[in-house]
């Protein structure tokens, strides 16, 4: 049994292989009714926590839709219901969940909760997101790209507009998987220096570029991410978005890119903001195939996770 919780701290091999068994995934069940388990149903008898202190559309739906079709069972934890680290301490919940469950995973706000999760769990722990990463979600980015341009290795990835978590992890991606990366954005919204570090000491080449258009010009991959939070309505909100204006995925800055060049953007999308909708809704755009595939290489990451 293993945790996921970053992609720095699986060998390249290991994530290779959780790719290539998610196409398998995928494939496999090919006209198959959602609701119907996998035939050989290698999570029967076993039962998923799955822990939100932060909400979600796909992380929750992927997460538990990939466990009953792995033939398992989930239980579903909200964070007004376990409190977790105020009634009762992280480490301890961690201990209680191990005597009840057979995995757990977790979307919170501090990487910090993850780990202390996981070094007193007796069972494996997944990484569903926190403000440092989103490793499931970049596991799903680099299947898409495979399943319509081939491996990922040694092609250009360009990220728009701030260097947040996903873009972390995505840097992380690159140092594993041998991409190239270019972030491009504004002053004051670049990548963690950290996770630029390690993609280049593993052989990446990564650069920081200001002018979007130079960015896009050698692009395999085109990536963006919401620039704010989707409920912020604030003056310093306004602020960012007259800031990362330039930076916006549209189709005069894509007609820049080469025509094979593909879209992602993990969502939930502010249409008309980070990216148009002429682009999100355009022959570029992979991003429901993006979506969808959170489902296949999840279960993928649970059944390495569990050996199954």
């Amino acid at each position: 049994m293993a945790d996921f919780i970053d992609l720095r701290e699986i060998a390249p091999d290991s994530l290779k292989r959780i790719i290539e068994n998610a196409i398998e995934i995928k494939k496999s069940r090919e006209g198959m009714p959602t609701c119907k388990p996998d035939p050989d149903r290698p999570m029967a008898g076993l039962l998923a926590a799955l822990i939100f202190e932060k909400p979600s559309t796909r992380t929750r739906i992927s997460f538990d839709v990939g466990v009953r079709q792995l033939g398992g069972q989930t239980i579903l934890l909200p964070s007004a219901e376990i409190h977790l680290g105020a009634r009762e301490s992280i480490g301890d919940t961690a201990r209680v969940l191990s005597r009840f469950v057979d995995l757990a995973m977790i979307r919170t706000f501090d990487e910090r909760n993850v780990r202390e999760l996981a070094e007193h769990a007796g069972v494996p722990v997944l990484n569903g997101l926190t403000d440092q990463s989103h490793p499931c979600q970049i596991m799903a980015d680099v299947m898409t790209f495979e399943e319509h341009r081939g491996s990922i290795e040694g092609k250009n990835v360009v990220w728009m507009g701030v260097g947040n978590n996903v873009c972390t992890s995505f840097l992380h991606a690159a140092g594993q998987f041998a991409f190239n990366f270019t972030f491009a954005g504004p002053k004051g919204f670049d990548p963690q220096g950290e996770a630029v570090q390690f993609a280049k000491a593993n052989g990446s080449q990564v650069e920081i570029e200001r002018d979007p258009d130079t960015a896009v010009r050698n692009a395999d991959l085109v990536v963006t991410d919401s620039w704010i939070s989707m409920h912020d309505c604030s003056e310093a909100a306004d602020r960012t978005r007259e800031t990362l204006q330039l930076y916006q995925v549209n189709a005069d800055l894509l007609a820049k890119a080469p025509s094979s060049a593909l879209f992602m953007h993990c969502l939930p999308a502010h249409r008309g903001q980070e990216v148009t909708s002429e682009v999100m809704d355009g022959p570029n755009s992979v991003v429901f195939d993006e979506a969808e595939n959170r489902l296949h290489v999840q279960k993928a990451i649970m059944r390495w996770c569990l050996g199954v």
